[in-house]
């Protein structure tokens, strides 16, 4: 129920969807009585439209999201095993790297479908075809297949790598998802160590700068705010340890 949940509310959460619903209903009260309200309406959604496109909105709300857990620093030594959240390329392009750089580590690669509706292969076993085709030992790798949100990233990688006390573990992810991922690792009392990758900005320095096109800077605030509002939902549902999860000693 709770990844239904998410995924409508999902939709109905990101600004451009929202902004695009209210235009559409400026749109249809044209031709009646209300027309009035939908000038107005329609008016607004282009407005904002164009306000979250080309303005560095996106990029403000993004990094701090980006720069809350710090990058692995790579002399802190060789991590036991590797969790990869495979909902996205870019992280899946840090781990042939770090298969090469640590030979023992294992590596589990964690995503099943996140389609509410029909059947789709589940993300991690794409993610295996693509690693292997980078030069991956396939022997090397688990597979996790069902989970569908990152709640149950975190759930089911536990359940199948079982870290014993001590372990070293990397948790590989989008550097804007990582604080709830690690929030959502935290809750499930499976310890990671936060090796972000897929930066969006180059942190402070991009806080004004603007977009060139509204399709991008509308992506950007979509994401930023995507995150946000499953950061909040997270804490308040008891799904992470933590509202916005900091660094600890073991992640610096």
């Amino acid at each position: 129920m709770f990844f239904v949940l998410s995924k409508v509310f999902g939709f109905f959460a990101s600004p451009s969807n929202l902004v695009i619903l209210v235009g559409i209903l400026g749109l249809l009260l044209l031709p009646t009585r209300f027309a009035r309200t939908g000038q107005r309406l329609a008016f607004l959604s282009i407005a904002i439209l164009a306000i979250l496109g080309l303005s560095p909105i996106g990029n403000a709300l993004i990094i701090s999201l980006e720069n809350r857990l710090p990058a692995w620093d790579v002399a802190r030594g060789a991590p036991d095993g590797i969790v990869v959240l495979s909902g996205a390329i870019e992280p899946l392009a840090a781990v042939p790297e770090l298969a090469r750089r640590y030979p023992n580590a294992r590596i589990l690669l964690s995503g099943g479908s996140g389609a509410l509706i029909g059947n789709e292969d589940p993300e991690a076993k794409f993610a295996l075809r693509l690693l292997v085709s980078l030069g991956v030992a396939r022997d090397r790798i688990t597979l996790e297949d069902r989970s569908r949100i990152t709640v149950e990233n975190a759930i089911f990688s536990k359940a199948i790598v079982q870290p014993k006390p001590g372990e070293r573990w990397l948790l590989v992810t989008s550097a804007h998802h990582m604080p709830r991922a690690i929030g959502a690792f935290r809750r499930a009392d499976f310890p990671v160590e936060p090796y972000p990758v897929n930066w969006y900005t180059r942190g402070a320095m991009d806080a004004l700068r603007p977009f060139a096109t509204v399709a991008e800077g509308l992506q950007r605030t979509d994401t930023a705010v995507h995150e946000w509002i499953g950061l909040a939902i997270y804490w308040l549902t008891g799904r992470s340890s933590e509202l916005f999860p900091v660094a600890t000693p073991d992640d610096r």
